[in-house]
């Protein structure tokens, strides 16, 4: 292990990060809880952060629902991508 890890941690790759929240919600919808309630204001606001590092995109043009079909749970995410100058 270098210095400079054992002084500022390691940075954990976004692969990991993701697996790991969705970990999260799987578990959680497993226990019976409300995800609707929990989650989505916060996945919302992360989206619009890491999606912004990237794109110039409105708040507003981020979408995040969670409908009931059937004995399932879909998660929509609707991201509307602004359109570059050629």
């Amino acid at each position: 292990m270098s210095l400079l890890t054992r002084l500022f941690g390691e940075k954990k790759k976004t692969a990991e990060i993701a697996k790991n929240r969705l970990s999260l919600l799987i578990a959680h919808e497993r226990a019976g809880g409300s995800p609707t309630v929990d989650f989505l204001p916060a996945l919302q606001r992360e989206l619009i952060e890491v999606i912004s590092k990237y794109v110039a995109v409105n708040p507003d043009d981020i979408k995040v629902q969670l409908d009931k079909q059937d004995n399932f749970e879909v998660l929509e995410v609707n991201i509307v991508l602004p359109e570059q100058a050629r």
